[in-house]
C-alpha cells in the first residue's frame, strides 16, 4: 500500500485508509479508483495526483535525509533549535521532533530565533541553529545573522527550500538562497545529493567554528524525505582544537617589550572575556591597569582595584587619558572599533586570536594566538615588575568618575532619569545573572553607569542592532535556567522584538525585561542634536507594556516614581514568570 499526493492542494490519498468521505474503503489501491473521483479537498482529477513513499511509523528502517541531519548535529552538540516551521521544512521539524536529544523552541519571528542563536552562542560557546523556511523564512533571518557575523557569533542556519522541480520562475516561497546568504555566511550550500548530507553538513559546523561565523545549509524539500542506503553515508568528521600559540621567540619579544615598560596598560577585549582569571594573574605581574571594551564590560568587577573601567564613548575621560599617556598599550582581543577609539599612534602589544585583525597602528608587535594560551605562556617566563604603582593609577582614574556617576544618581526627578536607574539595577541585579541589553539610549547608560559585581552580559557589538535585548534573554534564561536574566531595553528596542514574550510565557522562562520607557528614539534625538539637525520623526506612541505582559500570560508592573523602582525589581524576582517592568524615563541624555 502506498501514498497518492494531490499536486494541487497537497491532500494525501492513503489506500490503507480509503476515502471515508467517498465511501471508498480501506485497502483500496488508488488505481481501482473510479475516474470519477476527486480529491476531497480541491476536487481535482485522479490525473493530478503523484505516488509518493509511505513514511508511516514502521514503514522503514532507513533514515531520511532530514534525520540523518539532526542525528549528526546532535552528534556534534549542537541541539537547540530556534525558529519557526512552515512547509518546505516540514521533514527537519519532524526530524527534530523524533530525536529525543534535540529541543525546538518556537519564535514568532525569525529574526528573534536569529538573534537568540547569536546570543546563545556569546553566551556559551556553543552553536544553537536557527530553522526555517524558504522565501520569507529564510529573508527574516537575515538581521539577527548579520549580527553573528559581524560579532563573530558561531551560529547554523538550517533552510527548507522548494521542491527541485519548482525551482525557478513562478516557484511559491522560493529564491535563490545560496545567492542571498552568500555575504553573511562562512559555509553556503544546498543538498542536492542525499549522500552528500553528512559531509556537506560536516563542512558548515567546521567552518563555523573555525571561522567563528554562520554557516547555511538549505535542503529542498522533496530531499528532507529521501531515505539513505547506512552504507551510502560518509562517516562524521571531529572537530580541532583552536588552542593556537605563538612560537617562542615572538614570545621572548612580548616579554622584553613589557619588560622595558615603565607605564604599560592592560586593554582587554571580548576575545579576552572568558579569561579573567589570567588577566587578573598577568595585569598584578606586570602591575599595569586593566581598561576594557564596552563588550567586555563585566570581565572584572567594577571596584576591582586593578580595574580603571571602559574605554570607549561609555568611558570616562580618564581612562582616556590614561591610554594616551601610556608607554606599551597591551590589547588583549580588540577589535579596534571606532566606538573604543584605540589611538593607534602609541606601542602597541598587540594579542589576539584572528590574525586578520593583527597589524594595527604603526609601532606593534601583533602576536597571534588564543588569549589564554599566550598569557599562560608569559606568565611562566616573565618576572615580577620592579614598580607597583598600578592601583595608584587606576584610583586617579576611578575616584573622580565615580564622584560624577554618583551625584548623577542622586536626581530623583520625574520622569525617573537613566543614572538613578542603573544604580538601583546596579545594587540589586544579583551577581550571578546574566544581562542582556539592547542598542540606544538604554545601553549607553548601562555602559556608562551601571556597575558590574560578577554578572555576565551580552550585546549586539558591531551591528548595533535595535531589538537584541529581549530575544538575548530568551537565549540565556534557555542557556542557564537556573541563573536569573534580566533584559534591559528600551521601549523602541522592545517594541521591536515583543511578539516573542509570548514565546517566553509558553515555554515558562521567568526573566525580568526593565524598559526605559522615554516615548521616544532617544539616541536619533541626541544625533540629531550632535550634527544640529532639528529633532523631528523620533516620537513614539507606546502601548502599556505592563498590561501588554499580563494580556501574554505573564506579569507587568508600571514604575512613575524613583521610589518605586527598587521594590518593583524585587517583587519581580520573587514572580516565577516572565516579568515586565516599565519604567518612565527621561529622553534627554543630559538635563
Amino acid at each position: 500500500m502506498t501514498l497518492w499526493k494531490c499536486k494541487i492542494c497537497s491532500y494525501i490519498y492513503d489506500e490503507k485508509k480509503g476515502d471515508p468521505s467517498t465511501d471508498i474503503p480501506p485497502d483500496t489501491p488508488f488505481s481501482s479508483l473510479p475516474d470519477s473521483w476527486r480529491c476531497p479537498v480541491c476536487k481535482a482529477d485522479k490525473t493530478l495526483f503523484e505516488e509518493i513513499r509511505d513514511t508511516g511509523p514502521g514503514t522503514s528502517t532507513l533514515q531520511t535525509v532530514s534525520e540523518v541531519l539532526i542525528t549528526n548535529l546532535v552528534h556534534f552538540g549542537i541541539t537547540e533549535y530556534f525558529g519557526v516551521p512552515g512547509t518546505s521544512s516540514l521533514g527537519i521539524i519532524d526530524a527534530i521532533r523524533k530525536n529525543d536529544k534535540a529541543k525546538f523552541t518556537l519564535f514568532r519571528h525569525e529574526e528573534n530565533a536569529a538573534m537568540a542563536a547569536s546570543a546563545y552562542n556569546k553566551l556559551t560557546g556553543k552553536i544553537a541553529a536557527c530553522v526555517t523556511i524558504a522565501g520569507p523564512g529564510a529573508t527574516n533571518l537575515a538581521t539577527g545573522l548579520y549580527d553573528a557575523k559581524e560579532d563573530r557569533a558561531s551560529v547554523l542556519s538550517i533552510n527548507g527550500q522548494v521542491e527541485m522541480q519548482y525551482a525557478g520562475p513562478g516557484g511559491f516561497q522560493e529564491i535563490d538562497q545560496d545567492a542571498f546568504f552568500r555575504p553573511v555566511t562562512v559555509f553556503n550550500n544546498t543538498i542536492y545529493d542525499e549522500k552528500m548530507v553528512v559531509k556537506i553538513l560536516t563542512m558548515a559546523i567546521l567552518h563555523a567554528i573555525v571561522r567563528k561565523g554562520v554557516a547555511q545549509i538549505s535542503i529542498p524539500n522533496d530531499i528532507q524525505k529521501l531515505e539513505i542506503d547506512p552504507e551510502k553515508i560518509e562517516g562524521q568528521g571531529v572537530i580541532p582544537s583552536l588552542m593556537v600559540r605563538p612560537d617562542s621567540g615572538t614570545i621572548q619579544k612580548a616579554i622584553d617589550l613589557i619588560s622595558t615598560s615603565s607605564s604599560p596598560v592592560i586593554l582587554a577585549g571580548w576575545g579576552a572575556y572568558s579569561y579573567s582569571d589570567l588577566v587578573e594573574s598577568f595585569a598584578e605581574r606586570i602591575d599595569a591597569p586593566v581598561l576594557s571594551t564596552f563588550r567586555a564590560k563585566g570581565i572584572f568587577p567594577d571596584d576591582h582595584p586593578m580595574y580603571a573601567g571602559i574605554l570607549g564613548t561609555v568611558g570616562s575621560f580618564g581612562a582616556r587619558t590614561m591610554v594616551e599617556q601610556t608607554d606599551l598599550l597591551i590589547t588583549l582581543g580588540v577589535g579596534f572599533s571606532k566606538m573604543t577609539g584605540v589611538p593607534e599612534n602609541i606601542r602597541i602589544l598587540q594579542i589576539d586570536y584572528d590574525p586578520l585583525r593583527l597589524g594595527k597602528g604603526k609601532d606593534t608587535l601583533p602576536l597571534y594566538g588564543d588569549i589564554g594560551e599566550v598569557l599562560s605562556e608569559i606568565l611562566s617566563k616573565i618576572p615580577q615588575s620592579g614598580h607597583s604603582n598600578a592601583k595608584k593609577r587606576v584610583n586617579t582614574v576611578k575616584a573622580p568618575w565615580e564622584k560624577i556617576r554618583k551625584e548623577e544618581a542622586e536626581d530623583l526627578s520625574i520622569p525617573i532619569r537613566p543614572p538613578y536607574i542603573m544604580e538601583v539595577l546596579s545594587k540589586t541585579i544579583p551577581s550571578d545573572a546574566i544581562i542582556s541589553i539592547d542598542v540606544g539610549e538604554n545601553g549607553w547608560w548601562f555602559g556608562r553607569n551601571f556597575r558590574m559585581n560578577g554578572q555576565k552580559f551580552i550585546m549586539s557589538g558591531y551591528l548595533a542592532t535595535m531589538g537584541f535585548g529581549f530575544p538575548g534573554a530568551i537565549a540565556g534564561k534557555i542557556a542557564y535556567p537556573e541563573k536569573p536574566v534580566f533584559c534591559i531595553t528600551g521601549d523602541g528596542g522592545f517594541a521591536m522584538a515583543m511578539g516573542d514574550f509570548i514565546t517566553a510565557v509558553k515555554y515558562n522562562l521567568p526573566m525580568i525585561i526593565i524598559i526605559l520607557n522615554n516615548h521616544e528614539l532617544g539616541m536619533i534625538r541626541v544625533e540629531q542634536q550632535v550634527e544640529k539637525y532639528p529633532n523631528f520623526a523620533t516620537k513614539l506612541l507606546n502601548p502599556d507594556f505592563a498590561l501588554y505582559a499580563k494580556a501574554c500570560g505573564g506579569e507587568g508592573i508600571r514604575v512613575m516614581k524613583p521610589e518605586e523602582l527598587e521594590p518593583a525589581v524585587n517583587q519581580a524576582m520573587n514572580l516565577k514568570c516572565p516579568v515586565i517592568i516599565d519604567v518612565m524615563t527621561d529622553p534627554r541624555r543630559f538635563p
